[in-house]
């Protein structure tokens, strides 16, 4: 719990902040993660070295404005899939290179939405939402209890969990909208979010029971890896951005 508060307090001052302060955490938590990803795919310390490297060039690009002249994201997206190429025609491990998108695409999606007018906003929401969907999903479970959610992929997941947390993060996106107001699209949208988040829980539950581990690393003290962390957020970023930047397709 002490880390939880910690982490989340973290995360909290750098996007009050934003800026370079929220694009360096973004890009430390990428880092960490497409390491814990090699090791997840069995890669040797070169070629992790290497995959950190290739996704260094464009979370490179997804600084703010006041470290590059202008911000172009269609061309940084398509250095990130140049990116996992590369990792491809090297390595021959396309699963190593997926780590590559994995790692980079919520960092920028993450970027984009932070950059919006109402930024900290739409920035708190996503972020939010899988905080809450994790602790609604972690309480509701050990407390009711019922029957599993994924037994063979992750046994302590609950269907009483996933309701839990769906409840509580559409319960905070709700206060969102009425004290803060955001948008009734992404106020609606959170339960939809909340369950992509349990499922990139569960995918990342995947990943470990196939490379064996239990955890994706232990940098975090009661956590694990990053990536135990934070996999919740890498299915909820992409869809939030593509929400918050929706009316400009419009506009």
């Amino acid at each position: 719990m002490i880390a939880s508060v910690g982490m989340i307090a973290v995360a909290s001052l750098a996007l009050t902040l934003g800026g370079i302060a929220f694009w360096v955490l973004g890009v430390v938590a990428a880092l960490f993660m497409m390491a814990e990803w090699s090791m997840l795919q069995g890669a040797d310390a070169k070629t992790k070295r290497m995959t950190q490297f290739a996704l260094s060039v464009p979370l490179a690009l997804m600084a703010p404005a006041s470290l590059i002249l202008v911000i172009h994201d269609f061309f940084t997206l398509g250095l990130l899939v140049g990116a996992a190429f590369f990792v491809v025609i090297t390595t021959r491990k396309p699963k190593l290179a997926l780590g590559i998108i994995y790692c980079g695409l919520p960092v920028f999606a993450l970027m984009i939405i932070r950059r919006q007018d109402e930024g900290i906003l739409f920035t708190l929401w996503a972020l939010s939402l899988v905080w809450a969907c994790d602790i609604g999903a972690f309480f509701t479970g050990r407390t009711l209890g019922g029957p599993k959610l994924a037994p063979v992929i992750s046994p302590n997941k609950t269907w009483s969990g996933l309701i839990g947390g769906v409840v509580l993060a559409s319960a905070v996106a709700a206060v969102l909208h009425t004290q803060y107001g955001l948008p009734m699209r992404m106020t609606l949208a959170t339960p939809v979010l909340a369950v992509l988040a349990q499922m990139g829980d569960l995918y990342e539950s995947w990943l470990k029971r196939v490379a064996g581990v239990k955890d994706s690393g232990n940098i975090l003290p009661g956590h694990g890896g990053v990536m135990d962390r934070l996999d919740g957020l890498v299915p909820v970023a992409p869809v939030a951005a593509l929400l918050v930047i929706l009316p400009h397709f419009y506009a």
